[in-house]
């Protein structure tokens, strides 16, 4: 990957993000965020014939998995 698309993958002043950009910040492959895509695990968009992914849509992916993973506490 050269400096400026590693640049832009992490620029945080970036609103959307390409798939792949995305699958990147996630550190997961292209295909595993196609299919959270689908699924509508991730958010993303369409802007014309482009598939886009808010930028903010990859931390609260991340914070939804995180919630959903905690064990349950129990009262004592």
């Amino acid at each position: 990957m050269d400096t400026a698309n590693l640049a832009d993958a992490l620029d945080p002043t970036l609103v959307l993000l390409t798939v792949e950009e995305a699958a990147r910040r996630l550190q997961i492959g292209r295909t595993v965020c196609y299919r959270l895509i689908r699924s509508g695990e991730l958010e993303s968009i369409t802007v014309g014939h482009l598939r886009r992914v808010p930028a903010d849509a990859v931390p609260e992916f991340v914070s939804r998995r995180r919630m959903s993973h905690r064990p349950a506490r129990t009262a004592a």
